[in-house]
């Protein structure tokens, strides 16, 4: 159940981002969750260095550490595109 929520999480994170950086961005769902999967990694990786929260553990900064880190993604992508 741990990777539903994990792949739910990253699918919703890369629609944030690609909704919140403006631009052209011809991607499918599968790519927009690779995109926000990426970042969840990234950003709750990012949350847990920063605070003193355990990885396995739900807490609202790491959906916002996840969108952050899917924009950071997003903003690689991009750069590697062009």
């Amino acid at each position: 159940m741990d990777i539903i929520w994990f792949l739910l999480v990253g699918f919703l994170a890369g629609l944030l981002a690609r909704a919140l950086v403006p631009g052209k961005d011809a991607m499918g769902v599968v790519q927009t969750t690779l995109l926000g999967v990426i970042g969840s990694f990234f950003g709750g990786v990012l949350v847990v260095l920063f605070t003193d929260r355990d990885f396995n553990s739900f807490a609202p900064s790491k959906i916002v550490g996840s969108v952050v880190g899917a924009i950071i993604a997003l903003l690689i992508y991009r750069r590697m595109k062009s």
